[in-house]
């Protein structure tokens, strides 16, 4: 190595690869990096090492959970098919959109061309973007019946909150007023997983559906169990346009979830946005969340729910982080309130 390489500290290397030093360090505990120590003991990140940590982040935001990580950069390729099969299906989402803006395009210029002018209106409504769904609804007790906008539906939403924070009320209520939306309560091996196995007696495409997602998640390292099978039929049932989760981990253990919350990263674009409820930092990883993804923070104390950016020092992150903690943790800081933005 030159003597000139230069090395890094955990906070240098962690904002030159956009992630947290605590993923870094999460990293080393699982063998995938290896950094120098200096004589004091300080870690260091040489090139080599950067070089690493950059593909182990390239491989996240594809998907692939942290033990297909290993497994990949061990030699093991298989768990990328699956990964790259989703990535290609959104490129192909994009390049659909951008084909049918171009024809946009070549349509208004013919029409210059031949002295037809569009009027404004009609030419703001061709160049605009597909129309965002936006809801506005009465948010339910204990908010007292203030008013909610949700904007900017993603892929993944987590709804996050402390114990009696609402956050299953604001879930209900966002299944009621979503068009063609299912909830899934998180009781699923009682009546409910009941009716989940008979739907899959009766219809054999879902069935072969879920059994092909099963044998992914159970090769990722999930372990099979009714709340399992039963989660998986909601998700890949036909007709609902969303999904509305209640305690996405429930009945599931860590690896299952780390496999599921990785198998619904990779579903394609044409599958319906799911919003879930959840205090799993297995399920919410703040390192790890991609652009598709949003939060949104039920407070302690019962001020309107509220997005909240996946960054340090952004408003309402230590709310959440302290949320999504370990039970010793949450009892220490018990009573943390996110901030609430004033109203202009």
């Amino acid at each position: 190595m030159s003597a000139t390489a230069r090395f890094l500290s955990p906070s240098e290397a962690a904002e030159q690869l956009g992630i947290s030093a605590k993923a870094l360090r999460h990293y080393e505990q699982l063998g995938l990096l290896s950094p120098t120590r200096s004589r004091a003991g300080w870690r260091a990140y040489a090139p080599g090492e950067m070089a690493r940590a950059a593909q182990i982040v390239a491989l996240r935001k594809l998907g692939l959970t942290l033990g297909q990580v290993k497994g990949v950069l061990g030699g093991d390729a298989r768990s990328l098919e699956s990964a790259l099969a989703a990535h290609q299906a959104t490129l192909e989402g994009q390049v659909r959109r951008i084909t049918d803006d171009v024809e946009k395009v070549r349509r208004l210029r013919a029409d210059l061309a031949g002295g037809h002018a569009p009027a404004p209106e009609e030419l703001a409504r061709l160049l605009a973007p597909g129309p965002e769904l936006h809801v506005a609804f009465d948010l339910p007790w204990p908010w007292g019946g203030e008013r909610f906008e949700l904007r900017d539906i993603r892929s993944l939403n987590y709804i996050i909150g402390p114990l009696g924070s609402g956050k299953t009320r604001l879930a209900k209520r966002i299944a009621e007023v979503l068009p063609a939306a299912v909830f899934l309560s998180s009781e699923r091996t009682d009546d409910s997983g009941d009716a989940a196995r008979a739907k899959l007696e009766m219809d054999a495409a879902l069935k072969s559906r879920v059994d092909q997602a099963l044998v992914r998640l159970v090769d990722e390292g999930a372990t099979l169990s009714d709340a399992l099978v039963t989660l998986v039929a909601g998700l890949e049932s036909e007709g609902p346009a969303f999904l509305v989760i209640d305690m996405l981990e429930h009945g599931l253990d860590k690896p299952t979830q780390a496999a599921l919350i990785a198998h619904l990263r990779r579903r394609g674009p044409d599958r319906p946005p799911i919003f879930c409820t959840t205090r799993s930092n297995v399920v919410l990883d703040l390192d790890a969340m991609g652009l598709d993804e949003a939060i949104i923070l039920c407070p302690a104390n019962h001020s309107p729910p509220t997005r909240v950016a996946p960054f340090r020092g952004a408003p309402g992150y230590e709310a959440v982080a302290t949320c999504l903690a370990s039970p010793e943790v949450r009892a220490r800081t018990e009573g943390m309130i996110a901030w609430r933005p004033q109203v202009t």
